[in-house]
């Protein structure tokens, strides 16, 4: 039988095409084995870095948290008595703590800011801010690019009185959404944005992430090289001071000058002073008022007495002119900024050489006795001056703010919280913490070349 070529051929072209077809099968599945390789490599890849990432995470809150309690020993083993810490006694800036480590942002009041995009470091004293729940509204309208009409909405906030010029709830009303004022003392400065023309220019200044420098993302509007700050610079709620002695045992109360007063300051100059200045101060004070002296702040009873201020400053801290347990609002004027000095009544016409001052003389810095020094004044100018000022300076300071940042390991995980610590009660403790991470890296450029460096390294 003669088999046709066709189908011979046919049927030897078949083994073939059908190895063709399988070896197109193979590699088709090949290729989705490969794919889904790389897909499930590729999301591990990914969940390794968030792994990796949330790591970071976690170690950079235990940074944060890990600040707060260091911050708790420095403010319980250096803040005592009133005293502002020494920076050298304390780390400030890439503080390990494991493989995370943590800056305490603050600000440099006494020196000029030389390198405006350069974060400083530290601790920073709330007692060297205007207190918005006790300045009046003069002090208020002093504050920095501030207008008249929101120093009185301030005032007006907190005490619903509208003779300041403020507005009252009908106004807040009209509001879209409307609410009403608080009528009640602020409880934080954040507050202030509530209060009807708050501009964020005003509140925050050029300097949006507030940390006191000129950072790269932030507009120099007027273009002086400087990170121009708002008024939250410049404010707080929680200045108070103990009126105690540290044991809680009650200051000598000056405000009355008679002899009973007399005998009590009598004993108390004994203990520090000769026996001859002793009386000397004692007959100054009784000859002032022929028996009864009223006396209205402890700057007043300092010219009062004739003391210099080397012997002020011994007894300084052992006496009061109110009866409260605690006073509030008093400015620290070691620490203020000059915006600040600017705003206490009598101190705005010397607040270039009080600044000059306080930089050429840190040792003479122990009492508010300095300031009449620094102002070059002496008798009834002096004596004007104790006047304006009144009850408002002191040097001691009992709050705190802790302005902590941190990085985990390599450098991720940023995070930012801020403090603010209270020790007018004796132990530190938190009375206020803010998440601020939302603001942005807030350690500078130099931080950040630092870690960029160390990261290219590894």
């Amino acid at each position: 039988m003669k088999i046709q070529p066709r189908t011979l051929n046919a049927e030897r072209r078949t083994p073939n095409a059908e190895s063709g077809s399988v070896l197109v099968l193979v590699l088709w599945i090949a290729l989705g084995l490969v794919t889904l390789t790389l897909y499930f490599a590729n999301s591990s890849s990914y969940e390794l870095q968030a792994a990796d990432n949330r790591t970071s995470g976690l170690a950079t809150e235990e940074a944060i948290d890990g600040a707060a309690r260091y911050v708790t020993y420095v403010l319980a083993n250096y803040a005592t008595n009133g005293t502002m810490p020494d920076q050298t006694y304390y780390q400030t800036a890439a503080v390990s703590v494991g493989d995370a480590h943590f800056w305490l942002i603050g600000r440099d009041t006494n020196s000029p800011q030389v390198n405006p995009d350069r974060v400083t470091f530290g601790l920073t004293d709330e007692n060297s801010k205007l207190n918005i729940n006790t300045a009046t509204l003069a002090m208020l309208s002093s504050l920095p690019n501030i207008t008249a009409d929101f120093a009185a909405n301030i005032v007006t906030w907190r005490t619903n009185d509208t003779s300041s010029g403020g507005v009252g709830p009908e106004t807040y009303a009209m509001l879209n959404p409307a609410y009403a004022p608080k009528q009640e003392p602020f409880e934080t400065t954040d507050e202030l944005r509530l209060v009807y023309g708050a501009d964020m220019d005003v509140l925050v200044g050029e300097d949006a992430n507030r940390n006191g420098a000129l950072d790269p993302n932030e507009t120099d509007t007027d273009r002086d090289s400087q990170a121009d700050p708002g008024i939250l610079e410049s404010v707080t709620v929680y200045s108070r001071e103990p009126n105690t002695n540290p044991d809680g045992t009650a200051l000598i109360n000056v405000a009355t000058l008679n002899t009973q007063t007399i005998s009590q300051l009598t004993n108390l100059f004994a203990t520090n002073f000769t026996s001859d200045r002793t009386a000397a101060i004692a007959r100054q004070l009784q000859g002032t008022g022929n028996g009864s002296t009223t006396v209205r702040s402890p700057l007043a009873f300092f010219l009062t007495s004739g003391m210099t201020a080397d012997e002020f400053a011994k007894v300084a801290g052992q006496i009061t002119t109110v009866t409260n347990a605690f006073i509030d609002g008093r400015i620290n004027i070691n620490t203020a900024s000059a915006a600040v000095l600017y705003c206490v009544p009598g101190i705005s016409n010397y607040v270039e050489q009080i600044v000059s001052y306080r930089q050429s003389n840190p040792d003479k810095l122990t009492s508010i006795a300095w300031v009449i020094d620094a102002a070059g004044l002496t008798g009834t100018d002096a004596t004007q001056l104790a006047r304006q000022i009144g009850n408002r300076i002191t040097t001691k300071s009992y709050q705190f703010m802790a302005d902590v940042a941190a990085v985990g390991p390599f450098g991720r995980g940023y995070r930012r919280v801020r403090f603010i610590f209270d020790t007018s009660e004796g132990t530190p403790r938190i009375i206020y913490r803010r998440d601020m991470t939302h603001l942005g890296w807030a350690l500078g450029k130099d931080v950040r070349q630092t870690w960029l460096a160390k990261n290219t390294d590894q």
